[in-house]
């Protein structure tokens, strides 16, 4: 049987964290070894110009490839970026795997992972190094918590938040010297429900040094991540400011009220960039905040023109179902596993939904929810949050809650038409129900 060639001058990239083995055929003097350096990178290109190699595959190996793919790329290069479950079958050797991927490259086997533009590549790193550090600061909330509770200071006991205006405060004047509960809970805002005297019961405790040494690095370091967040959202919003979107949004535009107050909320206008960049207001979502705008921002930016449809951009995030069907027959329907950070995101979102009393989305996830658990409604939730943002930006379509009343009258007439059809079941006569409110 003779297979058609559909990638002529292709080849194949096996990338590694100490080598890169580069195949431009099958053959065994086809197959060459380079190094990671930047000059290393510089001979590969040289090499695949002489065999006149005009696409190349390469695994997605942890972040090894990105150094060489950019190089590949700005020297005119097509790269295709092949996930690991393409090449999971492969015979696990540097050698064979070049040479495999070079020969499904040539035949048209292999898809290519989601790639973004230059400019979301470079606000998803700061955006990652933001969340990042903002784990980093929970980290050390925990152990102020830990040191503060040793020494029998229940400051988690009367403040919601012990890193809020309140807490900070008789931290800080904690670490300063001051021992005299009294003191410390007149510190505390007056907006906090307990009582004076209850918060300076719950200060009263053995202040031992090497618990004090402890505090005092931490919340140190607490102060520093926190300054470093708000570096880093004015170099976001420095990279925002200076880009150029095509779209002209008009300054009286009335976007959607979201809660922009706390510790881990970016410091910038996250709202009026995303309507700049979009053309259409994605917080006036239910649940979607401006947290979740930020990280769709960052992860799919102004690439998402890539996904060709909605189904194509749920698969990529992971949550649609993985249907394997044989002989007519579903095996099975799971959804994927996967560490997409947008979907992540979506899923928080969609948590928050399920909290609602009201909205479509509310009343959807509950429904699902009521037949398969919540688990199962939060991933059917946060893909049809994709779905909504998706079309709403591809299709310049805002976002309405005249839906709710849609789906609330279309629910109500499925749960008729289901009551009715098991009251004919059971030989019950069933009278006209016209008029009837449900």
């Amino acid at each position: 049987m003779e297979m058609k060639i559909k990638n002529l001058h292709a080849a194949g990239i096996d990338v590694g964290s100490k080598s890169h083995f580069v195949a431009v055929g099958q053959g065994d003097d086809e197959i060459k070894e380079f190094g990671v350096s930047h000059s290393s990178h510089q001979e590969i290109i040289c090499y695949l110009r002489y065999f006149g190699i005009e696409t190349v595959a390469m695994e997605s190996t942890g972040n090894y490839w990105q150094c060489l793919s950019l190089a590949l790329t700005q020297a005119g290069f097509k790269v295709l970026l092949v996930p690991g479950t393409q090449t999971k079958a492969f015979r696990k050797t540097d050698v064979k795997d070049a040479r495999q991927l070079q020969l499904l490259h040539s035949l048209g086997g292999l898809s290519s992972c989601y790639i973004p533009d230059e400019f979301t590549s470079k606000v998803r790193e700061l955006a990652r190094h933001r969340k990042s550090m903002i784990q980093e600061c929970s980290k050390h909330i925990n152990k102020m918590q830990k040191c503060l509770r040793l020494m029998n200071i229940r400051l988690d006991v009367v403040l919601s938040d012990v890193v809020g205006v309140s807490g900070l405060k008789i931290i800080q004047a904690i670490l300063q010297g001051e021992r005299d509960p009294h003191k410390l809970a007149a510190l505390a805002n007056r907006r906090v429900r307990k009582t004076k005297e209850q918060i300076a019961d719950a200060l009263v405790g053995n202040f031992s040094q090497e618990h004090l040494y402890e505090l005092k690095d931490c919340f140190e370091i607490y102060e520093f991540i926190q300054t470093k967040i708000q570096d880093v959202d004015n170099e976001l919003s420095r990279y925002y400011t200076e880009y150029q979107g095509e779209i002209q949004t008009n300054e009286e535009v009335q976007l959607a009220k979201k809660q922009l107050k706390g510790k881990n909320q970016p410091k910038f206008s996250v709202q009026q960039i995303a309507y700049k960049m979009y053309g259409v207001d994605i917080s006036a979502i239910n649940g979607v905040s401006v947290n979740t705008i930020l990280t769709f921002m960052s992860e799919v930016g102004t690439s998402i023109y890539k996904f060709p449809d909605a189904k194509s951009f749920t698969s990529w995030l992971c949550l649609c179902p993985n249907n394997k069907i044989s002989g007519g027959k579903k095996l099975s329907g799971r959804t994927p596993k996967g560490k997409n950070t947008l979907a992540l995101a979506l899923r928080d979102a969609a948590n928050v939904i399920g909290n609602q009393k009201q909205g479509y989305l509310s009343s959807f996830f509950k429904k699902i929810g009521l037949k398969k658990g919540r688990f199962t409604a939060i991933t059917a939730t946060a893909r049809k949050l994709a779905v909504i943002i998706y079309n709403m930006i591809t299709k310049k379509e805002e976002y309405s809650e005249q839906k709710n009343e849609m789906y609330r009258n279309n629910l109500r007439e499925k749960q008729l038409a289901k009551a009715i059809k098991m009251l004919k079941n059971n030989n019950f006569q069933v009278v006209d129900f016209e008029g009837v409110v449900v």
